[in-house]
């Protein structure tokens, strides 16, 4: 028999009921000297002294009334197929037409089709009010209405953006259902480029298999993931010339079933979401296999970021249109962080199509079944790590 050593087992339970005592005495306390009734009643989220809640929005509060009513009778947002924020007070929306309000809204309707019971892609958009830009509180700024034309005979555009790379800030939408991919003057007042043609599939290097997004590199090189049919990637050089592609159908490496979305980190790795797959697949800028992360629901669109606050590392974040929650990666895919939840009332989500960040940290989310774009602000005293960061740049000494 072993010989016990230490404190002896009566000692020990005395000295452990003691800790238990201390523990409940001092939680007792706590609980007198808690937060108030009227204090536990604020959405603050993963703050000390929260009582209840579940933490739906996360680090951010859910901007209410966010944007403004379009003022056009009859007639609300349709599905939303992108955002993009260039700054705090200039956004872009698109727009996927507008969808007639039925004649009984629903009590508290915020604007959202979704409210309405079901997606706002089993609604019949009229194609108009496609291309929009707002402000900071959600005031319309500009309405490309010259530009409607292009998305009509298809569900309206897919996705928008800005090459962060760019001075003159040209802007950019993927329009899947009419094969097309546009380049608009930063105001919006000249098409610059065309590639794809109108309602036309095809697997060479002119046409598309409804593309889905866009990236860049520091020298204008681009690469748009197609997509829905077509299951690629095309590299294009600055001026819209075909450089290759790489892809088929399939679950393999280097196979895709569905390429949602696509970003770049800092070392040119080029990141896909392969959204059919349940997976995110990194490749280097020719299409060379690097790895890949499986078992992430359905990957609807992703961005590489830094960190919060002082924090310079990389990051992957992605909206899952599964589970309805943002899901941050380091980048090796280890899943570092997630929130968010399924729903049509504010600070909810039903399918995010695309996000985007502002320089000033606020989150935009375009949502394709519920129909609506919001504006999350960061809460007071939110953890850094658990806010989206900014878009990451590839610098000269990042690309050597």
């Amino acid at each position: 028999m072993k010989k016990r050593t230490g404190i002896a087992w009566n000692t020990r339970f005395a000295f452990i009921g003691g800790i238990l005592c201390i523990g409940l005495v001092a939680g007792g306390l706590s609980l007198f000297l808690g937060a108030s009734p009227a204090q536990a009643q604020k959405p603050q989220g993963m703050l000390p002294g929260q009582v209840g809640g579940e933490d739906e929005t996360g680090p951010y509060e859910a901007a209410m009334g966010w944007p403004q009513p379009l003022g056009h009778p009859g007639y609300t947002w349709g599905s939303q197929g992108g955002v993009f924020a260039e700054s705090p007070n200039r956004i872009y929306i698109a727009n996927r037409g507008e969808l007639p309000i039925p004649e009984k809204a629903p009590e508290g309707y915020t604007g959202g089709y979704g409210a309405f019971g079901q997606p706002a892609t089993a609604g019949k958009p009229r194609m108009e009010h496609c291309i929009l830009v707002v402000d900071g509180n959600g005031k319309l700024l500009e309405d490309w209405t010259q530009w409607d034309h292009l998305f009509e005979g298809g569900r309206g555009p897919h996705h928008v953006k800005i090459n962060p790379y760019d001075p003159e800030k040209h802007v950019w939408v993927v329009d899947d259902m009419v094969q097309q991919v546009f380049e608009f003057t930063h105001d919006g007042k000249q098409l610059v480029m065309t590639l794809g043609e109108r309602l036309v599939k095809g697997e060479d290097e002119k046409h598309f298999g409804r593309p889905t997004d866009i990236a860049w590199l520091p020298d204008g090189t681009f690469f748009i993931s197609d997509g829905y049919i077509n299951t690629r990637v095309v590299k294009f050089d600055k001026n819209g010339k075909f450089l290759m592609t790489w892809g088929t159908k399939g679950k393999g490496p280097g196979q895709f079933d569905l390429p949602h979305s696509i970003d770049i980190d800092a070392q040119r790795h080029i990141y896909v979401a392969d959204r059919s797959n349940s997976r995110i697949q990194i490749f280097d800028e020719n299409g060379k296999y690097l790895s890949e992360w499986d078992n992430i629901r359905q990957p609807y669109h992703i961005m590489v970021t830094t960190g919060g606050g002082n924090d310079n590392n990389q990051y992957l974040w992605v909206a899952d249109g599964v589970s309805n929650k943002f899901l941050k990666y380091d980048l090796k895919g280890h899943l570092l962080y997630s929130w968010g939840t399924y729903g049509s009332f504010p600070g909810a989500f039903w399918g995010v199509h695309q996000f985007s960040i502002d320089p000033a940290g606020n989150l935009y989310a375009a949502e394709t079944f519920g129909g609506r774009t919001q504006k999350f602000t960061p809460k007071a005293g939110a953890d850094p790590a658990t806010l989206i960061g900014q878009p990451v740049k590839i610098t000269q000494i990042s690309s050597r």
